[in-house]
């Protein structure tokens, strides 16, 4: 055999061994253990307890918004008219009861004094007549109809000035306690009615109650929109977390304060994050084979972890991966 072809051949041999130990050392390296996961943020939904049509947007997509800030205003004329309402009926009650306090006028009193006195004399009229019609009687000389007529008309006289006496009575007595409660009960509800309308109606303007930033402005200005309806989303970019979901064979791992070293790709850096929160119940099933003969199903756990610090530029939807084979 020539020398070239044993040179040759050993240099195909060489490779070979050198590709088949490249493939083996391949076939049996580790595979990375990758866990991905999501940027979050606390989102609030800002809504109207009032149904209105916007008047007036003052935020846009992507606007920061500190705390106490104007996001929109609602036209509502319905809650207005209710409120007109609620404000008259409330002027109505406070009048009634402050009359049931007071009592009847001084002329209201006199006047009163004055029909009881008119009829307490067409009572002692009544009475003499019957005095006399009587003796006639007893004598014979008027019939008895006419004794009748006389003692039926003192019946009433007196009646009437009984009558009068308690109208006085009343005028100066004023009203009856349960009146004056009653009274003062109808303010109370007619001022809550008030205080129910002013509160829808401070609601058809919407602040942020947060620092943040807007996320999605949904209606614009013109749109008629029902209550409850979420007309803008803010994102708190003060309060960020990454959200993974977990198989249950890699929790051992893990547990409440632990720290992860994760990557974040949409910031090409590496970042710190701190377990918060893993879920007390799995969510969802992956596939995974764990025995020879059959596969189970293993469960997946949602885990939160927030970062140690304040990173720039982390902004929710952001994708984080860790290495779970580098936790320790």
């Amino acid at each position: 055999m020539k020398k070239s072809n044993v040179i040759g051949l050993t240099i195909g041999i060489v490779v070979v061994i050198v590709a088949v130990s490249l493939i083996c050392w391949f076939a049996i390296k580790p595979v990375p253990n990758f866990i991905q996961g999501e940027v979050e943020a606390t989102s609030v939904k800002i809504s109207s307890k009032v149904p209105g049509r916007i008047e007036q947007m003052d935020v846009k997509e992507g606007q920061q918004v500190t705390k106490g800030q104007q996001l929109f205003m609602l036209s509502t004329p319905e809650v207005q008219a209710k409120l007109q309402q609620a404000q008259a009926v409330r002027q109505a009650a406070g009048a009634q009861s402050e009359k049931a306090r007071r009592g009847a006028r001084v002329q209201e009193i006199e006047a009163a004094y004055n029909m009881w006195k008119k009829a307490e004399a067409g009572r002692e009229l009544a009475q003499k007549s019957y005095d006399r019609i009587k003796n006639l009687y007893e004598s014979g000389v008027v019939p008895a109809q006419k004794f009748d007529e006389a003692s039926a008309n003192l019946q009433a006289m007196k009646t009437t000035a009984q009558a009068a006496q308690s109208q006085y009575n009343m005028a100066v007595e004023g009203a009856r306690l349960e009146d004056k409660t009653a009274a003062a009960a109808l303010v109370a509800q007619a001022a809550g009615a008030v205080s129910e309308v002013e509160s829808y109606a401070s609601d058809a303007i919407q602040y942020s109650p947060i620092d943040g930033e807007v996320s999605t402005v949904i209606a614009e200005p013109g749109e008629l929109i029902g209550s409850g309806y979420p007309v803008i989303t803010l994102l708190d970019m003060n309060d960020l977390w990454v959200t993974f979901n977990v198989k249950e064979d890699l929790l051992p791992k893990v547990k409440i304060g632990s720290i992860l070293t994760a990557y974040v790709p949409g910031l090409a850096k590496t970042i710190q994050l701190k377990i918060d929160y893993m879920a007390a119940q799995a969510e969802y099933a992956t596939w995974s084979a764990t025995k020879t003969r059959g596969d189970f199903d293993i469960r997946t756990f949602e885990v939160k972890a927030r970062p140690v610090k304040q990173i720039a530029g982390l902004r929710p939807g952001m994708t984080v991966t860790v290495n779970w084979d580098e936790i320790k």
